[in-house]
């Protein structure tokens, strides 16, 4: 097929008519810009409930034989005002109607919820005058719920011709043909799925940022850019909360190294940011600094620890046997420390109960449970080269008052994780970026 341009828009390119034009400009400027995935419309203003959530709600309506017809108008006026102001050549009503024939006979929340992509993937090929392509037909799911590799094959075959195509992201069919989505977010991860596919030269992620920030901007109004980025380094920033791409997107076009560039919908000229397999970190050691609250840490000592085999295991086994998964273990000669997001705890599982456990499974001379911890991740390939990394962010740290209550390091030396008080964070996110930035 030659050089292969992937686009994939988000909810906020796609969410209006003018939204629209923007896009239609963005794939008329470049030739190879052939296969197109966009998203369901997101909010047109604020105030907006996404397409998404309405149909949820509509099919949950269903299930409990409630009326949603004043809900359903507000759904299908939404894409037939977009296609009026467009003046498309397209009729949607029969597709919208058989949308709502579904769900009134009790379609599930995952046909629902795909509705929004599979309508607006027309609206969007009729705009392009490009051919629509149902991601039913051509992204399979097998019975584990994951990708079915027939998928690459079908997408190659049916996108093969010269001319544009769209395919609507989120969602595709398992093996009796119901529909199934990817999670929350998972445009991202057709788009990757269909670069794959196509041996595209780089696939596109249009959104309504330019690109990548080192930090929250939230925290660091001034936050920089990222020029480029490597997979692995972005998965560690979304890891901690950075989210601008969804996190299993990277994994399809990583095999073939091909790279995703993060553009602005509203700001095409802007670069964005370039997600590659390498790069040369030259003098930007950091690439970025995340955050995120609401961890707990349990603390367990016991002399001579390092001596007694099976004492990670047995502690370990503690958590498995409880459904609590841990995010971290960073431990010491005769220290262990477990660190577990507070997102575990259920009416079941407390601090009390673990702690009543890891007694009986390890006989530690003392337990101490540190709530109210809140993690910090420095992440940049390049701090495994450069010399006095570390002695710079707790430096900053130190200067800036920020107690820091725990550290790890990731086996790959590519982050750097430090804990502190909650209170902190902000503090914490600030100095290390004024630090690297």
């Amino acid at each position: 097929m030659g050089a292969l341009t992937v686009a994939k828009f988000g909810g906020t390119s796609v969410a209006t008519a003018g939204q629209l034009l923007k896009v239609k400009s963005i794939i008329d400027a470049g030739a190879a810009r052939r296969v197109i995935v966009p998203s369901a419309p997101g909010k047109a203003t604020p105030q907006d409930t996404k397409i998404t959530d309405l149909l949820y709600l509509a099919q949950q309506l269903a299930a409990k034989s409630q009326g949603f017809d004043a809900l359903w108008d507000k759904i299908s006026g939404r894409f037939l005002e977009i296609s009026r102001e467009l003046a498309l050549d397209l009729d949607l009503v029969p597709a919208l109607m058989e949308v709502k024939a579904r769900l009134a006979a009790g379609a599930g929340a995952q046909y629902a919820a795909s509705r929004g992509e599979a309508l607006h993937g027309r609206v969007v090929a009729a705009l392009l005058r490009a051919e629509y392509v149902d991601a039913a037909e051509v992204v399979l799911f097998d019975r584990s719920g994951r990708l079915d590799p027939r998928s690459y094959e079908l997408i190659r075959a049916r996108c093969s011709g010269p001319g544009r195509y769209v395919i609507p992201g989120f969602y595709g069919a398992d093996a009796s043909g119901e529909i199934r989505t990817f999670s929350r977010g998972g445009s991202d991860v057709t788009g990757s799925v269909v670069a794959r596919a196509l041996g595209a030269a780089i696939y596109e992620n249009w959104t309504d940022v330019s690109g990548v920030l080192m930090t929250d901007p939230r925290v660091v109004a001034e936050a920089k850019p990222i020029v480029e980025i490597t997979y692995r380094e972005l998965r560690e920033l979304s890891y901690m909360g950075a989210s601008v791409l969804h996190e299993e997107a990277v994994f399809p076009v990583q095999g073939l190294n091909i790279p995703i560039n993060i553009r602005n919908t509203n700001r095409p000229e802007d670069p964005g940011t370039m997600i590659v397999s390498e790069r040369d970190p030259g003098h930007q050691v950091v690439v970025g600094i995340a955050g995120t609250k609401g961890f707990t840490v349990f603390n367990v000592e016991k002399a001579m620890m390092n001596a007694e085999i099976g004492f990670g295991r047995r502690l370990l086994d503690v958590f498995e046997r409880l459904g609590v998964s841990y995010e971290h273990t960073p431990t010491g000669i005769d220290t262990m420390s477990v660190v577990v997001s507070d997102k575990q705890f259920t009416g079941t599982t407390t601090s009390e109960q673990i702690i009543e456990d890891i007694t009986a499974a390890v006989k530690p001379d003392s337990i101490k449970v540190v709530p109210g911890m809140a993690l910090v991740a420095t992440v940049g390939q390049g701090m495994k080269h450069a010399i006095g990394t570390a002695a710079r962010l707790f430096t900053a740290l130190a200067k800036a008052r920020v107690n820091v209550r725990m550290i790890d390091q990731g086996s790959s030396e590519q982050n750097i994780i430090v804990g502190v008080e909650e209170q902190d964070l902000a503090t914490a996110i600030r100095a290390i970026y004024n630090e690297f930035a």
